[in-house]
């Protein structure tokens, strides 16, 4: 079965608009736990908009699941994680005030410095898994940097989905196959949802765990919280 790390930017975005605390983030993760939830996903940016770097201490001591911390490995970042010690970082490039994750690594570009930072992590023992588009030579160059697994960015996949393209897929089947080859695990997150998870999961070979924030959050709203999670599960089974 593949695992379900529920994302909670988007209950910290709320909170945030109104000051306070409320929704209480570290209620709403151990709920998501305790309706069977698998893992606990937190992105902080720079400019704390929604998750704050208090929020990824915090969550420290409320998390029993899997501990999942993504982001930008610019120097803040890398000391929270140092501190906060995850299961797994995982690693995004975003820009400075992207409003979300738009591209995955150029893994051969990015390889020494990549290499670098995941030393550091695995060093401290944290899981580390690299955000990445499904090219091929992009899994290549994943595997160099010594990576214990890649993140699928499946924004293409969930688009061409919605058009009624089922060929979307394709690429995302042919990188986890190669994934598979070179002994990395594989994630996978962005704009997945409960439409499109079952198809996805189907045709992904080895996949290991999603990453689900926007769509699970606002499927919430209609159908609430302890239902979506476990219309996921199901669907991930």
């Amino acid at each position: 079965m593949t695992k379900l790390s529920v994302n909670i930017n988007k209950i910290a975005t709320l909170r945030n608009a109104r000051g306070g605390n409320v929704p209480d983030l570290l209620k709403v993760a151990a709920d998501i736990q305790k309706f069977g939830g698998q893992g606990i996903t937190i992105h902080p940016r720079p400019d704390e908009r929604h998750i704050r770097y208090q929020d990824a201490r915090d969550l420290k001591a409320i998390v029993t699941t899997e501990y999942n911390i993504e982001g930008n490995p610019q120097h803040n970042f890398i000391d929270l994680v140092l501190e906060c010690k995850p299961d797994q970082v995982t690693l995004v490039p975003d820009a400075i005030g992207a409003i979300t994750s738009s591209a995955g690594w150029d893994t051969i570009k990015n390889q020494e410095y990549l290499t670098e930072v995941i030393q550091e992590f695995q060093r401290n023992g944290i899981r580390t898994s690299i955000f990445v588009d499904p090219v091929l030579e992009i899994i290549e160059g994943a595997k160099k940097t010594g990576t214990d697994r890649i993140e699928l960015y499946t924004e293409a996949f969930a688009h061409q989905y919605d058009l009624g393209n089922k060929n979307g897929i394709e690429p995302y089947t042919k990188a986890a196959e190669l994934a598979n080859e070179l002994g990395l695990g594989i994630n996978a997150g962005h704009d997945l949802s409960l439409d499109n998870i079952q198809f996805f999961k189907q045709n992904i070979p080895g996949l290991l765990e999603v990453s689900i924030g926007h769509a699970l959050i606002s499927e919430a709203l209609y159908l609430g919280l302890d239902n979506v999670v476990n219309m996921y599960l199901n669907k991930l089974k």
